[in-house]
C-alpha cells in the first residue's frame, strides 16, 4: 500500500509543477503560520527557526506592534508613489535612520524595496558623485540578482548563463583569514592583505578610476566570513587618499544581528554609503540606502527611485520593527544570543574534527565543513546532509558558501535560550549521527 502524502510533500508537488525551478530552494521546509522564532509547517509541525527567512526575521515572526502598524497603514492608504505624493511614513523612517546609522556628520535617506535595489542605487550614487565608472568587489561576496548587483556577486553558480555583465567592474579576494591566514596573526595577514591590493591597484585598474569599493563587512552568502578589523580600517584611508567611495552592504548585518544597529560599529569606521534591507521590516519589502549628504545629493534629479520606494505600508512597519528592537533591546540580546552560539559551536568543534571554523559577529554565526582539517577541501555533502537531518528534527537551518559547506544561525533575536539550546541540542545530535 502506497502511503499518502503529507501536506507539505503536496505542498512542495505543487510548487514544483508551477513555480519556475530556478526560485531558490535552500530548505523543503514548509509554513502555514509563525510566531516568535517557531514556524508551524503545512503538517501542524512546530519548527525552531534559525534561518529568520534569510536574516529578515529579527524581531521575530508577526511582532504585534508591527502587524498593528502594518494594518493601521493600509487602512488609510497601501499606496501613492513618494514621487507623486510626499507622506510621513516614509519621512519619519528616514528621520530615524539617521538617528540610529549616522554616516560621520550630515546624513540623507533614500528608501527602496530590496537590498539588490539598494545596492544599484548606492552604485549609481556613487558613480555621480565622483564622475567616475570602477566598481570593486570581492571574492565570495553577494549582493543581489538584479543586472549590477549580480555583476558584483561572486558566486559563479548564481550567475550562470545570466550574463554579459556590467562593465567596469573588478574583483579582488575577500580578506579570509580563516583560508589564507595559516600561520600568521590576524594583523599581519591584514596588513598583507592591503598590500595585496595596493598592487592590485597598480596592474589592475587605477584608483583615481574607482568610483567606489563596495564590501560586505560580514559576509551573508559567502560563508559569514568577518574582515579583520585592520583591513577595514585600512579601506577607509585608501578611500580617503583617492576620493574613493566606501560602500558597506549591511543588508543582511544589520539591525541588531551583530548586537549593533549596523556591522560597522565594531569597526570603528564609517562608511560613504551602506546599504540596509532584510531585517528593517521584518519582512515587508524594504530597504535603505543611506551616506553622506553631500555624496546622496550628488544624484542627479529621477536618476534614482521608482514606483515603490518607501511604500507607505512597508515604512510603518520599519518604524514599527526598530521601535519594537528598541524597547525590547534587541541589539543586546544580539550580543546574548552570539555569546551562547559560538561557546556551543567551540564545544561542537572541539568534539568534530569535520567542523573546521567556527566564526561570525554577535548573532551572525556559522561553522564551516571540511575534509581533513583543511580550508581547502570543503564538505558541502555533510553540511547539506546535517541540514535535511534538523529539519526532520524540528529545526529549521541553511546553509552558505561557495561550496555550500557552512551551516549559519539567523535566528530571531526573540528566540528563548530554552529554544536556542533545544535547537542546539537538535543541530549537535545530526553532526554526531552524520559524522560517525
Amino acid at each position: 500500500m502506497i502511503a499518502s502524502k503529507t501536506k507539505s510533500e503536496e505542498l512542495l508537488d505543487r510548487r514544483k509543477s508551477v513555480v519556475a525551478s530556478g526560485v531558490g530552494l535552500f530548505n523543503t521546509a514548509t509554513a502555514q503560520s509563525a510566531k516568535g522564532a517557531i514556524v508551524v509547517d503545512a503538517d501542524g509541525r512546530e519548527l525552531i527557526d534559525f534561518a529568520g527567512g534569510i536574516g529578515v526575521v529579527n524581531a521575530g515572526h508577526c511582532p504585534e506592534p508591527v502587524v498593528e502598524a502594518i494594518i493601521e497603514q493600509a487602512r488609510k492608504f497601501i499606496h501613492t508613489s513618494f514621487n507623486v505624493t510626499t507622506y510621513e511614513p516614509y519621512i519619519a523612517l528616514c528621520e530615524k535612520l539617521v538617528e540610529i546609522l549616522p554616516h560621520d556628520g550630515p546624513t540623507k535617506v533614500m528608501l527602496a524595496s530590496t537590498g539588490a535595489e539598494a545596492v544599484e542605487n548606492a552604485i549609481k550614487i556613487a558613480r555621480q558623485a565622483t564622475h567616475r565608472d570602477g566598481i570593486l568587489c570581492y571574492t565570495e561576496a553577494f549582493h543581489g540578482r538584479t543586472m549590477m548587483a549580480m555583476t558584483l556577486t561572486s558566486k559563479v553558480a548564481y550567475k550562470m548563463g545570466c550574463g554579459p555583465f556590467a562593465p567596469e567592474v573588478y574583483r579582488i579576494a575577500f580578506p579570509n583569514y580563516y583560508h589564507y591566514g595559516t600561520g600568521i596573526d590576524e594583523d599581519t595577514f591584514a596588513t598583507q592583505e592591503l598590500h595585496r591590493l595596493d598592487e592590485y591597484l597598480k596592474s589592475n585598474v587605477g584608483p583615481e578610476d574607482l568610483a567606489a569599493i563596495i564590501i560586505e563587512l560580514v559576509q551573508g552568502e559567502g560563508g559569514f566570513n568577518v574582515a579583520p578589523k585592520k583591513y577595514v580600517q585600512g579601506l577607509r584611508k585608501l578611500c580617503d587618499q583617492y576620493g574613493i567611495m566606501l560602500i558597506f552592504d549591511e543588508v543582511q548585518s544589520g539591525f541588531c544581528r551583530t548586537g549593533a544597529w549596523g556591522a560597522y560599529e565594531h569597526f570603528g569606521v564609517h562608511p560613504d554609503i551602506s546599504t540596509w534591507a532584510k531585517s528593517m521590516g521584518s519582512g515587508m519589502p524594504i530597504a535603505a540606502i543611506i551616506g553622506r549628504a553631500k555624496v546622496m545629493d550628488a544624484a542627479g534629479p529621477s536618476t534614482i527611485g521608482g514606483t515603490y520606494i518607501g511604500n507607505p505600508v512597508c515604512s510603518a512597519a520599519a518604524l514599527a520593527t526598530i521601535k519594537f528592537m528598541e524597547e525590547n533591546d534587541l541589539n543586546a540580546r544580539g550580543l546574548e544570543v552570539g555569546n551562547i552560539v559560538r561557546e556551543r559551536f567551540e564545544l561542537m568543534k572541539s568534539r568534530y574534527p569535520s567542523i573546521g571554523d567556527v566564526r561570525g559577529l554577535g548573532a551572525m554565526m556559522a561553522m564551516e565543513f571540511v575534509k581533513n582539517g583543511d580550508p581547502l577541501q570543503p564538505d558541502g555533502d555533510l553540511c547539506i546532509q546535517i541540514m535535511e537531518g534538523c529539519l526532520k528534527n524540528g529545526l529549521i537551518i541553511i546553509n552558505a558558501g561557495t561550496y555550500k559547506n557552512v551551516l549559519r544561525l539567523l535566528s530571531p533575536l526573540v528566540i528563548t535560550n530554552e529554544q536556542l539550546h533545544k535547537g542546539l541540542d537538535i543541530l549537535e545530535t545530526e553532526i554526531q549521527r552524520a559524522t560517525n
